[in-house]
């Protein structure tokens, strides 16, 4: 058996591997179940339901205001006056364009509005779970000494690790365009029953298969991270660790600290917003500090725009230094 398919063998045994991807597969049918429940399919029947409810609403209105307008005239003279206006006769009644029906719409899931939402979502739980199994399937042969046992017979340390890096992102790689494909499936579905696709283009479908795209990027960085970092410190708990340390500290603190501190564009600086950018091609950063005065749209903030350029430029550089240390370490550093 060669290498690669013995450590990709490895991989798809081990139970954390499989009971972590069976969590986030149940996540994910969670998600779907409670879209699917609570969507409806607009008809003929709704849109009439609607029209009904907003000029029910429309004439209670109508006749609360009527009535508020008696108690103002009676009031008149008395110490009650003071609650009402000094003329009743401001007191305006609302009309039925005040009542839109489409407010009185059920929900309804509109494909092309809101499932790339759903797209980063699968983005970011498959990115948490390559992190974590990565860390775990590299962290786990450190701290129990399969690794150096590993090189005993195969002395060859990139050609080991390499293997091993390789054999995880293509498992990745696969789980992540399998559940991708299934999650589309699965909201199309959705979509043809309890909402509508009717506004998908070719050009939209092109645009959705790119953004999931960026997501199995995503996915496969985020999963390189973490074996990465397991590898340098050579236990699970290190990529671990560094992950809260930089949620903790790097977010949070470095974000209070920022605000704090009136730094301009603070938010930019949060690597949230990055991945966001990088999912939907662009996140736009305001400073409300800051007014551009216009005489036709009056007080605009500035903007600062991360684009998905410089995103990918940051996860590729995450990548190569993370991926690269790992690599040259274990040709430097003792195997004991």
């Amino acid at each position: 058996m060669s290498l690669y398919s013995a450590e990709t063998r490895r991989l798809v045994k081990r139970r954390f591997t499989r009971y972590f991807t069976l969590g986030a597969v149940v996540v994910l049918a969670a998600i779907a179940v409670a879209m699917f429940v609570t969507n409806q399919q607009i008809g003929p029947a709704q849109v009439a339901d609607a029209k009904a409810h907003a000029h029910a609403d429309y004439q209670r209105s109508v006749g609360e205001a009527a009535d508020f307008k008696k108690r103002c005239e009676a009031a008149k003279g008395t110490p009650d006056a003071s609650q009402f206006p000094p003329s009743c006769d401001d007191l305006g009644a609302p009309t039925e364009d005040n009542f839109d029906p489409q407010w009185y719409l059920p929900a309804t899931f509109d494909f092309k509005k809101k499932f790339p939402d759903l797209v980063t979502t699968l983005a970011a739980l498959l990115s948490v779970v390559g992190f974590v199994i990565g860390a775990s399937f590299v962290g786990a042969e450190w701290s129990s000494g399969g690794m150096a046992n590993l090189l005993l017979w195969r002395p060859q340390r990139l050609r080991v690790l390499g293997t091993k890096l390789l054999a995880f992102l293509v498992g990745l790689t696969g789980l992540t365009v399998l559940l991708s494909a299934a999650w589309t499936g699965i909201f199309a579905l959705v979509a043809r029953y309890r909402g509508t696709s009717a506004s998908m283009t070719t050009g939209a479908w092109k645009s959705l298969a790119i953004m999931e795209a960026r997501g199995l990027a995503l996915v496969v960085v985020a999963g390189a991270v973490g074996f990465g970092l397991a590898s340098l410190g050579r236990h699970t708990a290190m990529a671990l660790g560094v992950a809260i340390g930089v949620a903790i500290v790097f977010q949070f603190g470095l974000g209070t600290a920022l605000a704090l501190a009136k730094v301009k564009f603070a938010e930019a600086y949060l690597a949230p917003l990055w991945i966001e950018a990088w999912m939907k091609q662009k996140f736009v950063v305001e400073d409300y500090d800051a007014c551009n005065f216009s005489g036709t749209n009056g007080c605009q903030p500035d903007t600062f725009t991360i684009t998905w350029h410089m995103a990918g430029s940051a996860l590729l550089a995450a990548f190569v230094v993370i991926v690269g240390a790992a690599l040259w370490t274990i040709r430097r550093r003792d195997i004991t």
